[in-house]
């Protein structure tokens, strides 16, 4: 039950749940008040060619990546989008059915993993975009910041294995060998080199692995509950007697729980805590299951504080310390972000 709520708020698809819970004792400042300082930024949903703009992944809150068919409908581009330009990085036949998936960047160095009829590996920076590898595997994508991972010149993720295990998968973008290791059951990358099991089991996460030292650091789990983790902080969710949810944080070891959220809420990404200082949930509202929107809300753990990122959000997304949202209706509506590491006191 609390696997699919998350699963349902994280695509902004939020029907079947309540409407109403406990009432809340104070009314969270918005971002505008609390961080003035934080960098913000709007995108119009189309191109200037009038195509529709999809972005996945934003390298700071004025400059994303993203698809768009071509004006034609016959091409399906990958594209880099500032204030000023917009740069194509490829672009794939409609009649293959293309998709690209898992775009992740490190400085000024893009890599992604696009489908063609058949799975591959680029990278792109500044002047060049190039193949890197086609050995890709089955590649599984957990929609989160860890599908795809740049370190060091390095690119890490995992792939389904015929025994039913995890093949975990790097390569340099400069291209060679991909290297892999397979591990019995299902884990996804949280912030490599850490890997965190659970996947498929609905008490969430039990164990932390580190990919290349081989350490392991066992998770305290909750009866009745639901555990994500990152290497620093475990997200727990569970349901309360009376059906409201409750949203709390604590470390893998158990230590410093605390609540973040009760009620009518839930998470709002799969990545937990993100930079480690951040975690953002959702509060469902009384139109929520009309327009799949709730209001956004992004905790502070270092001095408990929430603020409110948006009133009425859909299609939220977090990838590179950037969250982004809609607002506005399904078919009209403006892509809002805003970098968190931008916020006062952020590493």
């Amino acid at each position: 039950m609390v696997a699919l709520a998350a699963a349902l708020a994280s695509s902004g698809l939020l029907l079947g749940l309540p409407a109403a819970g406990p009432a809340r004792d104070e009314t969270p400042a918005p971002v505008a008040v609390a961080w003035p300082t934080a960098q913000r930024a709007a995108l119009p949903a189309t191109l200037p060619d009038g195509t529709a703009y999809q972005p996945i992944f934003f390298q700071d809150a004025r400059t994303s990546v993203g698809t768009a068919p071509s004006p034609d409908g016959k091409q399906l581009r990958l594209l880099v989008r500032t204030e000023a330009r917009v740069r194509v990085l490829r672009s794939l036949p409609d009649a293959v059915n293309p998709s690209f998936q898992a775009v992740t960047g490190s400085g000024t160095t893009l890599a992604w993993i696009e489908n063609a009829g058949a799975l591959s590996l680029w990278t792109a920076d500044a002047s060049t975009v190039r193949r890197v590898t086609v050995d890709v595997g089955n590649f599984r994508s957990y929609r989160s910041s860890g599908d795809l991972e740049v370190v060091d010149g390095q690119a890490h993720w995992v792939a389904g294995d015929k025994s039913g295990g995890t093949s975990v998968r790097s390569v340099a973008l400069s291209g060679g060998p991909v290297s892999g290791r397979v591990l019995p059951g299902s884990w996804r990358v949280t912030g490599w080199p850490w890997l965190v099991d659970g996947v498929t089991d609905t008490r969430g996460a039990s164990v932390l692995r580190n990919a290349v030292t081989g350490e392991q650091r066992p998770i305290t789990r909750t009866a009745r509950a639901s555990t994500e983790c990152s290497p620093d902080y475990c997200r727990v969710v569970s349901i309360d007697d009376d059906g409201w949810s409750r949203i709390e944080l604590m470390h893998p070891d158990g230590s410093n729980r605390s609540t973040i959220a009760e009620g009518d809420v839930n998470t709002a990404v799969v990545d937990v805590a993100p930079l480690g200082r951040f975690e953002l949930w959702v509060r469902i509202g009384k139109t929520s299951e009309l327009t799949g929107n709730a209001e956004l809300l992004v905790h502070e753990i270092a001095t408990n504080r929430t603020v409110q990122i948006s009133q009425d959000a859909g299609q939220i997304t977090y990838r590179n310390g950037v969250v982004s949202w809609t607002a506005g209706s399904l078919t009209t509506f403006v892509r809002h972000s805003l970098d968190l590491r931008t916020i006062p006191g952020a590493p």
